[in-house]
């Protein structure tokens, strides 16, 4: 199965797990690459990243202390189309990746993503508990589905710049 590879290492400020890669993206080759996606916009003018990036540039997150991952590895349409045993399964790889890698932060893309790993509603935006010692947050999904204004993403995504920043003077 062809899928996005993850990228990811050691210690990094952020790790940001969406739900799984769409099929698009994986043809493209890169993270967040559908026609109306905010992300990489988003992740810019929020502070997220010092430099505006695109989809083709998704790799140079790494040069930031930004990794990237997902819930499912296996590409789909839509989410619609995951079963539950993707999630089980996904929810394992995930945990590991985290606990292993030990990021600061963990931001799940979208609330369904944190949703379906820990089985549980959620809000927006940081979360009480700690993930194997990580901070987690949740993030709208960026998607151009998404009926939420621009405005109202790029406000939660600052609220994750700024938990960033916090975390750089500690």
């Amino acid at each position: 199965m062809k899928t996005l590879q993850d990228y990811l290492r050691k210690g990094m400020k952020l790790v940001i797990v969406g739900c799984n890669p769409s099929e698009s993206s994986v043809r493209a080759g890169h993270y967040y690459s559908g026609r109306g996606n905010q992300f990489w916009t988003l992740l810019y003018d929020s502070g997220v990243i010092p430099e505006p990036l695109e989809s083709r540039d998704d790799k140079r997150v790494l040069e930031f202390g930004v990794g990237l991952t997902d819930l499912v590895k296996r590409p789909t349409k839509g989410i619609e189309d995951l079963e539950r045993e993707d999630f089980a399964a996904g929810r394992v790889l995930l945990s590991r990746k985290i606990e292993e890698l030990a990021p600061r932060i963990v931001a799940f893309h979208g609330k369904m993503t944190y949703e379906y790993f820990t089985q549980r509603r959620c809000k927006l935006g940081a979360q009480k508990e700690l993930l194997y010692g990580s901070h987690v947050f949740v993030l709208p999904s960026s998607s151009g589905a998404n009926t939420a204004g621009r405005a109202a993403k790029l406000k939660i995504f600052r609220e994750l710049a700024k938990l960033m920043r916090k975390g750089e003077k500690s």
